[in-house]
């Protein structure tokens, strides 16, 4: 679609930034153009400038927009990166010519930002293999609480908003029979309503309790960047409210699609599980997983329909691309009946790792969800992560609560149509017969696998540990029965094999395919 662009040309403005002299440099600022906004590259500076155009879901026609939409797009990303966003500035007009926050008349107006360096962006850290774990952990963090101190909107406009943004992207993707095949679409959009249908009265209940919040409204890895050595989310949308105000999964779905699209699959599960461990109440965060495969698979189409309108040209790499997006948001759709995993063993054996490992390859995307005791013994206490707990929260008493939880959650995961993996150590019968019992009740398939190895290997093991959920100790590995046998019918690995070895096993042993051991949790 064509823009409306305001009679009075920004070129001469343009120019102007564009040109060495306007930020007393020796040489040329770099000029970024997007659909609506032209940025400049000046040595420690970013300067942002809104195209005056006007589209149906965009208006900065006129120079009062363009300076009211500014000041809206600091306001909101300051509280993102505070370091990053340095203010809004005038380019002025006086007798001696231009000028950046000079005197005289604002002839436009820009948003001014510290540079970084372009390559920290995670779209590019991804293309160069280096969005480590802890990168991922952090921006977990980072997404969690920005959508927890996020302003909470109850005006039961969100669900209603979501399904008219799906009509929309269906009657896009039907009007592309050149790039889209009309019968798929079909297939698809009657899939996509259907979904829609089922989730309608869990987004509303979702809108009611305080879910819907004032978003990002664009969180992908390219709005992200590794800066001052922490992860900052930047450039959110700041043209439109209703945009913006959505369920914080859908916020958090188009993040994960981004990954998981790229291929990023290990990262994208991590990413989810991490902001589900975050969560205040878990248990509700799990019953509002059921509509995010809706919302992968919405964010993967709108993605489809975007590179089909800038495929007007019908460059043969936009129409791949628009393809590409387009099957992956059939794919999100694909129901998997759920299968609940449990992996027992004696601390040290590498339950976590393992289960981190299979995780992105169970179960529908962006894979399992990862139960893990150690993380919701840190729960129940209310405790960072990596705080070492007092001996008192391992009492047989605090350890039944933790398994119960753990079996609760995974009923509701399981309910939601997600597949669990459920992460501890099953010493005794009874808690392995109890998430069998979990499996069976939500109609689900149940594989059991027992990791062991020497118990001089574990103590090295455990006396090396370090930064990690567990508390457990060398003393703790003495406390449990060397002996303890794997429960019946569970596959047995033995965890003195490296994790790769240890990993195909368990692949194999899940019917699942080979991915290869490249991209592991360490």
């Amino acid at each position: 679609m064509e823009p409306i662009v305001e009679d009075r040309p920004q070129e001469e403005v343009l120019k102007y930034l564009g040109s060495a002299v306007a930020h007393g440099m020796s040489e040329t600022p770099r000029r970024i153009d997007t659909h609506c906004s032209v940025v400049f590259l000046a040595g420690a500076n970013v300067y942002k400038v809104k195209k005056a155009v006007k589209f149906p879901f965009l208006d900065y026609s006129s120079i009062e927009k363009r300076k009211h939409f500014c000041q809206l797009e600091y306001a909101i990303n300051r509280r993102l990166a505070p370091d990053l966003y340095k203010g809004v500035v005038a380019i002025t007009r006086s007798g001696h010519g231009l000028s950046i926050g000079g005197p005289g008349e604002a002839a436009e107006w820009a948003v001014h930002l510290r540079r970084f360096d372009e390559n920290a962006t995670l779209d590019k850290l991804a293309q160069a293999g280096k969005l480590a774990p802890e990168i991922i952990r952090d921006l977990a963090a980072v997404v969690s609480r920005t959508h927890s101190e996020a302003k909470t909107v109850r005006n039961g406009h969100a669900t209603e908003a979501l399904n008219d943004v799906l009509e929309e992207t269906l009657n896009e993707l039907a009007h592309a029979p050149h790039i889209f095949s009309p019968a798929r679409v079909t297939e698809f959009s009657h899939g996509m309503r259907a979904s829609f249908r089922e989730s309608r009265g869990l987004l509303m209940i979702r809108e009611a309790t305080g879910h819907v919040r004032r978003c990002h409204g664009d969180l992908h890895l390219r709005n992200i960047v590794k800066f001052d050595g922490k992860v900052s989310l930047f450039d959110a949308i700041e043209f439109d409210e209703a945009i913006a105000t959505t369920d914080i999964f859908y916020d958090l779905a188009f993040l994960l699609m981004d990954l998981w699209e790229k291929g990023l699959k290990v990262e994208a599960n991590l990413l989810l599980n991490r902001y589900l461990w975050r969560s205040e109440d878990m248990t509700d965060a799990l019953c509002g997983m059921a509509a995010l495969p809706l919302f992968l698979s919405l964010r993967a189409a709108i993605r489809a329909k975007i590179e089909a309108l800038d495929a007007s040209s019908r460059t043969g790499q936009r129409i791949t691309a628009a393809r590409q997006y387009f099957e992956t948001a059939r794919d999100f759709l694909k129901p998997r009946r759920p299968l609940l995993v449990a992996i027992g063993g004696r601390s040290g054996t590498g339950k976590s790792t393992l289960a981190a490992n299979l995780a992105p390859f169970i179960g529908r995307p962006p894979g399992a969800i990862h139960l893990r005791s150690d993380i919701e013994r840190k729960r129940q206490f209310n405790t960072a992560e990596t705080t070492r707990l007092p001996r008192a929260a391992y009492s047989a008493e605090v350890t039944a609560g933790v398994y119960e939880t753990l079996e609760k959650q995974a009923a509701v995961a399981l309910r939601s149509g997600h597949s669990v993996i459920v992460d501890a150590t099953f010493l005794a019968g009874f808690e392995a017969n109890s998430i069998v019992k979990v499996a069976k009740c939500a109609n689900a398939d149940f594989r059991g696998i027992w990791l062991d190895a020497p118990t001089g290997l574990l103590m090295r093991r455990l006396a090396l540990r370090t930064g990690d959920a567990s508390d457990a100790t060398p003393e703790v590995l003495r406390a449990q029965p060397p002996s303890t046998q794997a429960p019946a019918a569970w596959f047995c690995i033995d965890a003195s094999r490296p994790a790769g070895e240890m990993h195909r096993a368990a692949m194999s042993y899940l019917g699942l395919h080979d991915c290869g051991v490249n991209h592991l949790v360490a």
